[in-house]
């Protein structure tokens, strides 16, 4: 078992900020933060650096050319998916996968995967959450998912 509470992935980020926050959040939940190449950015960028304030030398990091969604407890995140958030049943070592902020993940990979695509529920007239918040909000239910069930997340 991953000692790992969560894998998050970041595909083809664009927003600096968005990471570095995302990166923050990951060494707080003791998850792992994968990141899918290319980035709209430089990871050497100072508004990800600033983001991610001092807590970025303390981040599990991995970068990919190429990555696909091989593992059973992988799942995609997306506002066209009809499988809520809150019908999951997380387990340590979850992998969450979010797409880029301006075009989301892949066709291909969501329709090569669909069965692992999940929304966070939308209730207002809005076209979608900011990628850091969705991430936060995902990471915590998943991880609530966890403490409910007496998974040890320390």
């Amino acid at each position: 078992m991953s000692s790992d509470n969560l894998n998050i992935v970041l595909y083809e980020p664009q927003i600096p900020q968005n990471t570095g926050n995302i990166g923050r959040l990951c060494v707080g939940l003791k998850a792992h933060l994968h990141l899918v190449k290319p980035y709209g950015f430089e990871l050497s960028e100072k508004k990800v650096r600033r983001a991610g304030l001092d807590y970025w030398p303390h981040l599990k990091l991995s970068e990919y050319d190429f990555w696909e969604p091989k593992l059973e407890r992988t799942f995609l995140f997306s506002k066209n998916a009809t499988k809520s958030i809150f019908d999951i049943e997380f387990e340590k070592g979850d992998w969450l996968v979010f797409g880029a902020e301006t075009t989301g993940l892949p066709s291909s990979m969501m329709e090569n995967h669909a069965e692992k695509m999940v929304t966070l529920p939308m209730y207002g007239s809005i076209r979608s959450h900011n990628l850091a918040n969705s991430v936060s909000a995902a990471a915590y239910l998943a991880l609530k998912s966890m403490h409910d069930k007496g998974v040890d997340l320390t």
